[in-house]
């Protein structure tokens, strides 16, 4: 078949690069508050969203972006505390 080790033992390892992963996930948490703050400056014409359902998407996209942001910042660029 194929030489890749199971699958238990592929998730069990850490990531290759986490360089890349964390810029990137920075990266996506930027982006999706951007889409927010997008979706909440757009004139009101130019999307086919009733304003409330515009609004509630930009705040969920912004809260989401935000939530993403703290998350990646917690697990990639926080020091543990216990390795200082």
């Amino acid at each position: 078949m194929s030489d890749l080790p199971p699958t238990h033992e592929r998730l069990g390892r850490p990531s290759q690069s986490p360089g890349l992963v964390r810029y990137f996930t920075l990266f996506m948490a930027v982006l999706y508050v951007a889409l927010g703050v997008s979706l909440w400056l757009v004139p009101a014409g130019m999307l086919q969203l009733h304003e409330t359902a515009r609004q509630l998407l930009a705040a969920i996209f912004v809260f989401y972006g935000i939530v993403r942001f703290v998350r990646t910042y917690q697990q990639y660029f926080k020091k543990d505390r216990h390795e200082a």
